[in-house]
Parts: structure tokens; sequence; C-alpha cells
């Protein structure tokens, strides 16, 4: 699923080709991709054309194009959702969902080979730039309002496991298996370590990895595996090369050369060192 760096890549595109130029008659291909958008397709198209998008913004996973009326366009591209912005006239993608023509002559398209992502037209929160379905979501590390000491006084309040509390979305946004997997390797902590376990200097070590390992994953457009994520002029992003433990199964760690190991975790895989991050002993 695409996580921070690659939302982040999709959002500065949509910025730069979307941000601007108004929506035009809108086509529903797949009413599964609209399936949040609780009033229905035709609700969805009526209320985005001729609207402007004014910005494009992100939180976490989500982002979203402000509206010239207020309202939001808010995606989450799931496992395989991708925003493309294509010359109008290109062939459909075999997976096209939804598209969106804009007054320069292209289109914004909306492809999602396995439709867990979705589109929906939503309305602010609380906090007037953040759309309401989104207004639960906490603040990512990369945000300039996220405050580092506040995160860690949260996340050693909790008595869980560390990978774990890097995947709750409610305690900090935008991270995911990938780059939980990436962090805990850097800090050289095991995915089960416990959050009450952590002391202030480890905790606050852990959050720096976690902004090192994405913030230099931006910098090469983020992470692709099996060609489903991609940025607006669909392009693969570069990252997966720089990987030191997510996805590396039997290969050398490249920190001490013991072979990296895949676990079980929530339905999905943890992959770590075994030798530099040590599995803890079960609590008694």
């Amino acid at each position: 699923m695409p996580e921070l760096p690659e939302v982040e890549v999709v959002r500065r595109g949509l910025a730069e080709h979307a941000v601007g130029r108004s929506i035009g008659a809108v086509e529903v291909l797949h009413p599964r991709s609209v399936r949040r958008h609780e009033p229905g397709a035709a609700d969805f198209a009526a209320r985005l054309e001729g609207r402007v998008p004014t910005s494009a913004r992100r939180r976490g996973k989500y982002l979203w194009l402000v509206l010239d009326s207020g309202e939001m366009l808010l995606t989450h591209l799931g496992m395989s959702g991708q925003m493309l912005v294509q010359p109008e006239g290109k062939p459909d993608e075999r997976h096209l969902r939804v598209r969106l023509p804009l007054s320069d002559g292209t289109e914004l398209r909306f492809v999602d080979q396995r439709t867990f992502g979705h589109v929906m037209v939503d309305v602010p929160g609380e906090r007037v730039d953040v759309p309401s379905s989104v207004d639960h979501i906490a603040l990512d590390p990369l945000d300039p309002g996220f405050v580092p000491e506040a995160f860690v006084r949260a996340l050693r309040a909790r008595d869980t496991e560390v990978k774990r509390a890097l995947l709750d979305q409610s305690l900090i946004s935008g991270v995911g298996n990938i780059y939980a997997d990436e962090a805990l390797w850097r800090a050289g902590l095991h995915w089960a370590h416990s959050t009450r376990a952590l002391s202030v200097v480890r905790a606050t070590e852990l959050l720096g990895h976690a902004r090192d390992v994405m913030t230099e994953a931006l910098e090469v457009g983020g992470t692709t595996f099996d060609g489903l994520y991609v940025n607006v002029n669909g392009e693969s992003g570069y990252f997966s090369r720089g990987l030191n433990a997510y996805g590396r199964r039997d290969q050398p760690c490249g920190r001490c050369g013991a072979a990296i190991v895949r676990e079980a975790f929530m339905n999905r895989s943890s992959f770590s060192c075994p030798r530099c991050q040590r599995r803890p002993r079960p609590r008694s």
C-alpha cells in the first residue's frame, strides 16, 4: 500500500497539473470506487463538474484537492490506486475507474486494479483545512505541526508492540509496513519490542529514523513494488533499491551480514535482522 512518501509524490503532481484547472463532466466507470460517497455516483459527478481545485493537500496516506466550492475531492489509493494525468484521447487504462476531464485538455484518471481505494467529495471537519472523514487521523512526522515530544510521550504511554504503534494512524500517520520495518532496522529494534520499555532517547531515535527514511524515499519518488504505485505521470519510484529490511528475506543484513528473516505480523509480513534486532524476551 502506498505510504507517506508515495502519496506526497502524487500530491505534488496534482498540485502541478490539476490545481487551477476546472473540472468537466466526470465519468464514474466503476461504482465501487465512489462507494464512500454516500449520495452515489451521480451526486459525486455533479458536485465536481465546473469546480476548480485551488490546492492539493495530504495527511498521512490521504490526499485531497480543495475545491473552489469549499468542498474537497478526497482520495485514498488503497493497495493499487493511481492518480494519473493523461492527455485527452489517450487510450483508457485497463483498470480506469473514474475520469475527470480538466480544462487544459488533460484528464485526471483514477486507476485501481484491486478497487480497494476510493474517491469521494467531502466537507471540512472541525479543522477547516481537513476533510471531515480524515479529521481523526494524526499528523505525520513530516508535517510542520508535528510535535516530536508529544508523540514520544504518547508512544511510551501505550502498552503494545512498537511496530503496532507505528502503524496506528491515530498516533502517527503515514507510516506503513515498509517504512516501519526500515525505521526499526535502523534503530536496531525488533517489531515486538514493548513501547513501555522504550526510553525517551530510544523512542526519539526511532522517530528520527522514521522521518529520515521517509524523507530519503521521497527524494527518489517513493517505493514501487509490482508496478502498482506510480506518480501522476506513470513513473515508478526507486527507493526499493535502498531498502535494508523490507522484502529482503534471506538476503544479508547490510550491517552484520546475517540473513534477513520474515515473520508474520497482523496478517502481513515483517522483515528484520535476527542479530541486529533481537526479539525481546516474553514478559512474565
